[in-house]
């Protein structure tokens, strides 16, 4: 059985790197549009880089997919609120969030 999420919209919280980095990919590869959303801060809750997250969505755009990246914070209501604004300007439907961001000390 194949899972066909063509014309889909994802959005994968902390897929900058590990299990999301690895949603991300596959909902791209089944079609999808995604979004990766990555503070691209260390373990400890330092520093902050789109890097990682960008890297996700160039390696989705590179196979022919299509990504964005986004850096908000799922702890701050306008940072979520952002990363939906930016979803629905940039694909116009949102159709599966996975919550896999992790807490950051």
């Amino acid at each position: 059985m194949s899972l066909d999420f063509t014309g889909k919209t994802v959005i994968v919280t902390g897929s900058g790197g590990g299990l999301g980095r690895s949603h991300a990919l596959e909902f791209a590869r089944r079609g999808a549009n995604v979004v990766v959303n990555d503070l691209g801060g260390s373990v400890d809750g330092s520093g902050g880089s789109s890097e990682a997250a960008d890297a996700v969505v160039k390696t989705i755009t590179d196979n022919g997919g299509k990504a964005i990246s986004n850096g908000s914070s799922v702890t701050d209501d306008k940072g979520v609120a952002t990363m939906v604004e930016q979803t629905l300007s940039e694909f116009g439907r949102i159709d599966v969030l996975v919550n896999n961001a992790g807490v950051l000390r």
